[in-house]
């Protein structure tokens, strides 16, 4: 009888070495974009107190279906469904408030929520904290298009763009809604008939096609915005336009979280995916427990769509893991000469492998092909005596005998000096003074 295979969770991924090569991209292009623009790197707890969690993503309108879990030490506790509330959390609990300010923080990491199709996401992000600037907002769009636009999907993406304004703000415009929508409910998607009775708002986040023409129909919030709110909205978009950032301004774009203040965006790919989201979050805190607000704003990049945006456009990423010199080996003698010798080649900066194991020279030959290697030494019981070795060059399909003295120069010479590889990351430690003790 045969073992069940158990499959992987419904809506999580397998990230293989293809697609690991797509994210070691993305986190250079936008770890560069973060660096120009004063961001520094944060990591929060992957899971927090679901008491701390319920007072964003209450279980009655629990979109984002929290992952929780009683540790043992009886604490009821819940995956990140993402990382606003944990890094809120940290910067008020760790009085970062005290420091300079404004702070730039960013991070890439997995977030977790249950109630969606896509239930683990791998988020690249940033917050700005204690800064009520417009300007902020147009910022994080243009960091986040600009980067867009450098890895070729540009012109495939589309940026709306709407506002919360404050709080009493929204609390005139759910009245209006309700009243919108009290004759309509019978029109909604069941789904969305239920939701509705918690969230207002729900019509606005279903993708059900006669809800979205419902959405279309309702009143928009730029009418019940006051003197400030609409200032902030109008410089937003004068920073928008002044940077030509193209955008749509769509009065349906709300997000499940109840949170926001204020401007809010979205970028979507040519199929209708979230690529990128964003907005300001200027009560977060109090909603919490701080005593007092931080004004902040956020984005975030929905990296899994965009990995696939990239292969479906056939966008390729240059492998840096170019293997130069492969060695297929026999036996041990011929084994005990091959090793040494990669860990010179490596050391004289040729990227080099060698297979130690002893399978056939087929099955060593092959997979010297699958992973590309330019250069295919062999080395039998013979060539290891006799220090002669077959090198085969792979994409010319020729070979020539070298001597085992001569072969990393040879190597060099066909690969050229400017391809060596010297990169050592333990280059970067620096070794500083202790400070002095206080006397």
């Amino acid at each position: 009888m045969e073992a069940t295979i158990e499959k992987r969770l419904e809506g999580t991924r397998d990230m293989f070495p293809e697609d690991h090569k797509y994210l070691t991209f993305l986190k250079k292009v936008f770890r560069h974009e973060f660096r120009k623009n004063g961001f520094r790197r944060i990591s929060t707890p992957m899971m927090e107190e679901t008491a701390l969690l319920r007072k964003i993503y209450p279980e009655n309108n629990n979109s984002y279906g929290l992952y929780h879990l009683e540790n043992t030490d009886e604490v009821d506790v819940s995956l990140l469904p993402s990382a606003t509330v944990g890094v809120m959390r940290s910067y008020v609990e760790n009085e970062v408030h005290e420091e300079l300010q404004p702070v730039y923080y960013y991070y890439m990491e997995r977030y977790f929520r249950q109630a969606r199709e896509r239930k683990e996401q791998y988020i690249i992000g940033g917050e700005i904290i204690w800064e009520t600037d417009p300007i902020i907002d147009a910022q994080n769009v243009y960091m986040v298009y600009t980067g867009i636009k450098k890895i070729g999907l540009g012109e495939d993406v589309s940026i709306r763009i709407n506002t919360y304004g404050a709080i009493k703000e929204m609390d005139k415009y759910y009245e209006e809604l309700e009243n919108f929508f009290t004759n309509k409910v019978w029109v909604m998607s069941p789904e969305t008939a239920e939701a509705y009775k918690t969230n207002k708002l729900a019509v606005f986040y279903s993708q059900d096609e006669d809800d979205k023409i419902l959405a279309a129909s309702a009143p928009s919030i730029l009418k019940f915005l006051k003197k400030d709110s609409k200032k902030h909205h109008e410089a937003f978009k004068m920073y928008l336009d002044d940077l030509e950032i193209p955008y749509i301004e769509d009065h349906t774009l709300f997000f499940s979280e109840g949170f926001y203040t204020n401007s809010i965006w979205q970028l979507d790919d040519s199929k209708g995916s979230v690529i990128a989201t964003g907005g300001r979050y200027n009560t977060l805190a109090r909603d919490l427990w701080s005593i007092k607000d931080y004004p902040a704003a956020w984005f975030s990049l929905d990296i899994g769509h965009i990995i696939d945006d990239l292969k479906s456009q056939h966008i390729s990423i240059k492998n840096k893991d170019q293997i130069d010199l492969y060695f297929v080996q026999l036996w041990d003698e011929a084994k005990r000469v091959v090793f040494p010798l990669s860990l010179e080649a490596r050391a004289k900066g040729i990227n080099t492998m060698a297979s130690l194991w002893t399978p056939s020279i087929k099955e060593q030959m092959l997979k010297a092909q699958r992973i590309g290697s330019t250069y295919v030494v062999l080395v039998g019981l013979m060539e290891a005596r006799n220090g002669v070795f077959q090198v085969r060059n792979i994409p010319a399909g020729t070979q020539e005998e070298v001597k085992k003295e001569e072969l990393i120069d040879y190597i060099i010479d066909k690969i050229g000096k400017d391809q060596l590889d010297f990169y050592e990351p333990s280059r970067d430690l620096q070794q500083n003074e202790a400070p002095a003790e206080e006397e």
